[in-house]
């Protein structure tokens, strides 16, 4: 089977898929939106996604498993769940880690790692 890679640099692709599988890299808020709160970084967070899954052929009813870093646990993510209880269609619940983590950049708050099907 051949692997497809999208948005591809000498460090990473965006997207990948392989086997009816697509995988995005982790994901975070726009730029405009990285000095932003952890309600906002995660709204623009699940918006990349979005364009992400689309451009792959598929969508977010169809994810399998997502990993959620938060630089700070405690203080983001209440305000993470609410945002991402609103997007999420039901029925549609992905297996799903939320872990924090200290991200490469210091104003982001929220990055997310997909995995879904086409």
């Amino acid at each position: 089977m051949p692997i497809q890679r999208l948005h591809t640099d000498a460090r990473l692709s965006q997207i990948v898929i392989h086997q009816n599988t697509v995988y995005l890299a982790g994901q975070v808020a726009a730029d405009e939106d990285l000095q932003a709160d952890a309600a906002t970084q995660t709204r623009s967070t699940l918006a990349e996604i979005e364009k992400r899954l689309a451009e792959a052929g598929t969508d977010k009813t169809r994810l399998l498993s997502v990993t959620i870093y938060l630089r700070d646990i405690d203080a983001d993510f209440a305000a993470m769940n609410s945002v991402w209880d609103q997007w999420l269609p039901n029925g549609s619940a992905p297996a799903r880690a939320t872990v924090e983590a200290r991200l490469c950049e210091p104003e982001i708050r929220v990055e997310m790692s997909v995995i879904a099907a086409l």
